[in-house]
């Protein structure tokens, strides 16, 4: 489906036209680049909205695709397009920036311009990455990301900051730096088989390559992406991140960014790199699972709460990455779905911290207690979104891992992937008690928080959400609860586009003939109806 208006340039280059009014503006009018800020965010979500509802579940292809080149002898393209693996986080993107901007208005109160100038920036490297179908332009959105997170946290964060966000510059560098070889491998491939350089995506997913060369680079690509997501053991600089950067830097980080690693895993190293993603995928589901349970641990003994939400973070992404590596339907729907719900979920909380926090200027949960009798509103605010960080029912947590645990256990891919039955089994059982060791350390935390004595004299004083929190919170806590009893709103866009991309990375694995009679026809049907086929057979 092309679009004749450029609707994903105006939706991708919004949020820059309104970084550079920002720095147009004096410093000392703070009031007006807030509100200038928080304009630009709430068009952009306008228009992501439109999309949303304009895009088609019926279009396995990329939809709204504006396409011009950049670099002719190179082959490199202006390529913009949206299909059912990026339209939910395009979405999730475009929602929660004008909550961001708006729960920084107290917050932040030196270099205003800057600040807001870097988050305008950061929005800008996010929608690109998720809308950029040349690899070259993936790349340099991917990149620019790192500049205006880097500030945020080494400008703006605790008393750390600088540490944390050098520590997060060098990890995501390495990785995006050995992926850039990889990208260069396969567009240099891909021309000495065909004669023809291009750095479009979809074409160079038919990129032959040998063994060898396909396992250096899904393992190049990987790495990049495990860093991101982070995976165990490539995690340690996320908590540091987090602790350090201020609340919108530790919301977009939790929310988006990270959701930046498990994306580029669907679009990039398993339709790239297929027979390579089945050979690693036994090695990712068994990380992915000590992810889950490991960060569980991890964070059932910290004693500050912004870090026990950060650690969950770790665990909570296993359960995204166990269902990619599933590679069924249903699991990769579930993780899509998981990306959003830990968005919100995540966010919510980290956005709760910065309430409490602001109030109280620590973190530690041994300073805390009673607060459910100083607080209520704020405290009912903060157990909705722990209860959907669990998973209760009716929750959007639920959903998510609902999905991912049930079709990993039922998952024949991951069978065959893992040598037997007995290790898909004993795998989801270990990933299952993430679940309960999540309930566990949340809870336990909510119990030491909010409930009990009301002991510190400093919390008697406090003062509950006022009307601008509230305005913060409510719309995630209102989206927590339709996707938890409404999910086919948003999984019905997806599900055609998932059921493609299972059934063409499982055929060119060699593994889709483990999948249902069902599954694999709707998935040769797929395929065969798809836009790339259509395009091979006229040709």
């Amino acid at each position: 489906m092309h679009s004749g208006f450029p609707i994903l340039s105006l939706l991708l280059w919004l949020p820059l036209l309104g970084a550079f009014a920002i720095l147009m503006i004096p410093s000392r009018e703070k009031g007006l680049i807030r509100n200038l800020a928080l304009g630009f965010s709430l068009v952009d979500l306008a228009i992501a909205i439109f999309l949303f509802h304009g895009f088609s579940s019926d279009d396995v292809g990329r939809q709204f695709v504006e396409k011009w080149s950049l670099i002719n002898g190179l082959g490199v393209s202006y390529h913009l397009g949206m299909d059912g693996l990026s339209l939910l986080l395009v979405l999730l993107t475009a929602f929660l920036s004008p909550i961001v901007i708006l729960s920084t208005y107290k917050a932040i109160d030196d270099r205003v311009k800057e600040f807001f100038f870097s988050l305008q920036l950061l929005q800008v490297g996010v929608l690109g990455s998720f809308l950029s179908m040349d690899v070259f332009l993936f790349y340099v959105f991917w990149e620019l990301m790192l500049i205006p997170m880097y500030l945020l946290i080494g400008v703006w964060g605790g008393q750390r900051r600088v540490y944390a966000a050098v520590k997060f510059f060098l990890y995501t560098l390495v990785g995006s730096v050995l992926m850039l070889v990889a990208i260069i491998w396969v567009y240099l491939e891909h021309y000495k088989a065909t004669g023809n350089l291009t750095a479009d995506l979809f074409t160079l997913y038919g990129t032959k390559l040998s063994g060898h060369a396909q396992m250096l680079c899904f393992a190049a690509f990987a790495l990049a992406f495990a860093i991101k997501v982070p995976m165990f053991p490539f995690h340690t600089w996320l908590p540091d991140a987090h602790v350090e950067a201020p609340t919108a830097g530790s919301v977009i980080l939790a929310a988006v960014l990270l959701k930046l690693g498990t994306y580029g895993f669907l679009r990039f190293a398993y339709p790239l790199f297929p027979e390579a993603a089945a050979f690693f995928g036994p090695y990712i589901a068994v990380l992915a699972v000590i992810g889950i349970v490991y960060g569980a641990l991890v964070a059932m003994v910290q004693p500050d709460v912004k870090k026990l939400i950060a650690y969950s973070s770790v665990s909570h992404l296993g359960f995204i990455m166990l269902g990619i590596v599933a590679l069924t339907p249903m699991t990769v729907s579930g993780s899509l779905l998981q990306m959003v719900n830990h968005g919100i979920s995540t966010g919510l909380l980290f956005l709760l911290v910065g309430v409490i926090y602001e109030r109280r200027h620590t973190r530690l949960i041994t300073e805390f207690g009673g607060l459910a009798k100083q607080l209520p509103w704020f405290s009912l605010c903060f157990m909705v979104a722990t209860l959907a960080s669990i998973g209760l029912p009716g929750t959007n947590g639920f959903v998510g891992e609902f999905l991912v645990m049930l079709g990993t256990f039922n998952s024949s891919v991951l069978d065959k992937l893992l040598g037997g039955r007995a290790y898909t089994i004993a795998l989801t059982t270990v990933a299952g008690l993430g679940i309960i060791l999540g309930a566990v350390y949340m809870l336990w935390m909510v119990q030491r928080v909010f409930f009990g004595p009301l002991s510190k004299d400093e919390n008697r004083r406090l003062k509950d959400m006022n009307l601008r929190e509230a305005i913060v919170v409510i719309p995630m806590i209102i989206i927590i609860f339709l996707i938890g009893l409404f999910p086919n709103l948003f999984l019905g866009k997806v599900q055609r586009s998932v059921d493609h991309f299972v059934g063409d990375i499982g055929r060119r694995a060699g593994i889709i003939e483990t999948v249902s009679n069902d599954t694999k026809h709707k998935a040769d049907k797929l395929v065969l109806d798809s836009p790339e086929a259509k395009h091979d057979r006229d040709h």
